[in-house]
């Protein structure tokens, strides 16, 4: 652009541009930024400005909220400077930013420096500090403990003949799916195999429906539950419904997915928590679980069918129930933490 036409600018040295951005110290809703600049006129900055943007994929809305800023005008602290609560980030998300650096006029209007090169970064998933908040939150609502003694899987026949013609009669894990909180850290990462252990409140037994699958398997809850195993809590959401899940997950002792959780979940006292409890009672092993959440249990290593029954179910295909790769609602206030969604 022409600067002679104001005079005001014309006389005045160039603002430094920012270059070699840095992200640092990534969570799943703060980060801290740096970048180089020169060091000519470097005295006369008194703010930067900071444009952070969600990067776009090719279904979102491409129509901002007016009223919504996308950047931020910061003090010019020394850098690194921390970036949170500013917006609300979200975690696991992909964003852009640009800097420049301002010097604040007499008349309360900023002079600026060319906008920085773009870089992009992810947020990360839920921290364990964020985990137990959530954790807190579903103690809150899990309700007096039932017996059980069982865990099941509902799926199709062909499921289970695939299982015993290729996998040796082993139910092998697989990756979770993005069901649930947006900052899990077990979606799309964590290894395993999905059981239910909610029982009917008059029966005691499993619930003769199931929208998963009209075969079921079933094993005795010891099987995969003892005091060899590791109990974690993996998530709690619900999705637009007045029901809420809990995600926890069991892993033998030492096993690949006991040291992916011991990373990122809280642990759980296998006889004493909210949810689900494995105690010894005159020399039997004794189980509980919730009775106002739905459980949803994983199971880290493989499980051979040779271990419990396939049968088939009598009841319905309820379909609505069905979780996979649901979303949660963000707008409930008893499953979410104040953290970026």
């Amino acid at each position: 652009g022409n600067k002679s036409q104001d005079s005001g600018i014309a006389e005045m040295e160039e603002l430094p541009v920012p270059h070699n951005i840095k992200i640092s110290n990534i969570t799943c809703d703060s980060f801290k930024i740096s970048w180089d600049m020169d060091s000519k006129s470097k005295d006369r900055i008194t703010h930067y400005f900071i444009d952070l943007n969600k990067k776009e994929n090719k279904n979102s809305n491409k129509f901002k909220h007016k009223d919504v800023p996308t950047k931020l005008v910061a003090k010019a602290v020394p850098l690194p400077m921390t970036v949170r609560g500013h917006w609300f980030l979200s975690p696991r998300t992909e964003y852009t930013v640009a800097v420049q650096t301002a010097s604040k006029q007499v008349d309360g209007d900023y002079v600026v420096s060319e906008w920085s090169e773009i870089i992009e970064f992810c947020t990360a998933d839920y921290s364990k500090v964020h985990l137990t908040q959530l954790l807190e939150k579903a103690e809150v609502i899990a309700g007096r403990m039932l017996k059980l003694s069982v865990f099941y899987r509902n799926q199709h026949k062909e499921y289970f003949d695939y299982t015993r013609e290729h996998h040796g009669n082993a139910m092998q894990p697989s990756v979770k799916d993005n069901s649930g909180s947006h900052g899990s850290p077990i979606s799309g990462k964590l290894e395993g195999i999905f059981f239910s252990c909610n029982t009917e409140f008059n029966t005691g037994k499993p619930p003769q429906d199931s929208p998963y699958g009209r075969y079921r398997f079933e094993i005795a809850a010891e099987k995969l539950f003892n005091p060899n195993t590791n109990l974690y809590f993996g998530d709690f959401y619900c999705m637009y419904t007045a029901y809420h899940y809990v995600i926890l997950v069991l892993a033998p002792l030492g096993s690949p997915g006991d040291e992916f959780c011991k990373q990122r979940l809280p642990q759980l006292n296998i006889k004493d928590n909210k949810f689900l409890t494995c105690n010894e009672e005159d020399g039997v092993m004794v189980y509980h679980h919730a009775q106002d959440v739905i459980l949803e249990v994983i199971y880290t290593d493989p499980v051979d069918l040779s271990l419990g029954t396939v049968a088939e179910i009598t009841g319905h295909q309820l379909m609505s129930l069905s979780t996979a790769n649901a979303k949660k609602d963000p707008s409930c206030k008893t499953c979410n933490i104040s953290v970026g969604r």
